[in-house]
Order: C-alpha cells, then sequence, then structure tokens
C-alpha cells in the first residue's frame, strides 16, 4: 500500500475515481451516508430509498453507527465500519443505480460490486486498522437522519459530514481490479513455488490434527 496519505473531498468525480490507484491510501472529507442489509433489500426489493440527493451524498458507508440522543441533538458514540461482502448480493444493483462512486466498509467485496464499479467509475475503500471510537471523532456533525422509526437506529439511514476521515485505502480500484483478491493470488502462486522449492509433491496429504 502507498504510505502517502490523500485527503479526498467528497463527492468524487467520476475523474478524481478513476484517478485513485489500487493499493492507495486515502482520507475523505464531505458528506456520507450510512446503511446496511436493510437498506439495501428496500432499495432493490421494494424501490424504497431515503430521499437524498445522491449526486451530491454519493459516498456509501457500510455501518451500523451507535447513536445517542442529548439536549444538543444527535452524537456518535461508536462507528465501526461492517463487513462490505456481506451486501454483495445487492450491491451490484445498487451501484448502478444510485451511480455510487464510493463505497466504505471493513475489508472487500465480490467481483459483481467490483464490476458495477467499473461501469459506473467508482472505487471500494476499507479501513485500515483505526478502531469505531476514533473514527468517531473525525464526524464532524450528524446532518440528518431518515426511516429511524422504521429501521432504528442501527439501520436507519444517517447522514454525516466527515473530516479527513480514515485512514482508509483502494481496495477496489475503479478499473475493478480488487487489492485483496490479488494478494490471494500471489500467495497462492507463492505456495505452489516454494511447495516445489522444498520437494513436497502436490498431492501431499498435511496431517489432521483436530479430524
Amino acid at each position: 500500500m502507498n504510505e502517502t496519505v490523500r485527503d479526498l473531498t467528497l463527492p468524487l468525480s467520476e475523474e478524481d475515481a478513476r484517478g485513485l490507484e489500487l493499493g492507495e491510501t486515502v482520507t475523505v472529507s464531505g458528506l456520507v451516508f450510512t446503511g446496511r442489509s436493510r437498506l439495501h433489500i428496500r432499495a432493490i426489493e421494494q424501490g424504497i430509498l431515503p430521499p437524498l440527493d445522491f449526486s451530491a451524498i454519493n459516498c456509501f458507508f457500510h455501518v451500523g453507527p451507535v447513536m445517542r440522543q442529548s439536549d444538543a441533538g444527535w452524537e456518535v458514540v461508536s462507528i465501526e465500519p461492517t463487513s462490505s461482502i456481506r451486501f454483495e448480493r445487492y450491491s451490484p444493483a445498487l451501484v448502478r443505480k444510485l451511480g455510487l462512486r464510493t463505497l466504505i466498509g471493513k475489508t472487500t467485496m465480490g467481483p459483481g460490486t467490483a464490476e458495477a464499479l467499473r461501469e459506473v467509475g467508482g472505487v471500494h475503500l476499507s479501513k485500515i486498522g483505526v478502531c469505531g471510537n476514533l473514527l468517531r471523532r473525525q464526524v464532524k456533525r450528524v446532518v440528518e437522519v431518515h426511516f429511524l422509526e422504521e429501521l432504528g437506529k442501527t439501520e436507519g439511514t444517517w447522514v454525516f459530514e466527515v473530516e479527513r476521515f480514515g485512514p482508509l485505502f483502494v481496495d477496489i480500484d475503479a478499473t475493478g481490479r480488487n487489492y485483496f483478491a490479488e494478494l490471494d493470488a500471489h500467495s497462492r502462486e507463492r505456495l505452489a513455488a516454494m511447495r516445489g522449492e522444498l520437494g513436497i509433491p502436490e498431492d501431499f496429504a498435511y496431517t489432521e490434527v483436530n479430524p
């Protein structure tokens, strides 16, 4: 991964997204909206979307935030990203439907989402080792919330203004390349080479420790 950290201004343009390199380290500043399983299901199966201008709020953050309401309004207690691969069934359709240029989550997504991001000119950004209690400090303000009564605080759609949110890295770029898929392929190649160097036959049966 690139050690230089670049701050991106949201919403990303297609030009900005296509200019990002696989493995590049970034932070983001601007508006993001949140969602988990219920947002995906309602959007794709029922056609229900939060009333947002997705051309202006175009960064989808995969998270179920822990929120607290006080006299001053809503505040973020913790904001740990959830595993994005959970939403692979619906994500390609949602990316195309909303023209999403930025997805943020934990680890990565599948080939369907990678292809959709390639088509629209978007990226998936994965969190780098910062806990949700620290990430919440990068939330500048809670802008609004939708579907709170229907879905509750975790599954409701929150809009946050964030500042230098991250660090994150580009694990799926706008050409459809996937950092984790390429790392896995490289590891498999190296394992095969190491077996050859050590003289371990391909059909070698490893001992089962806990059969």
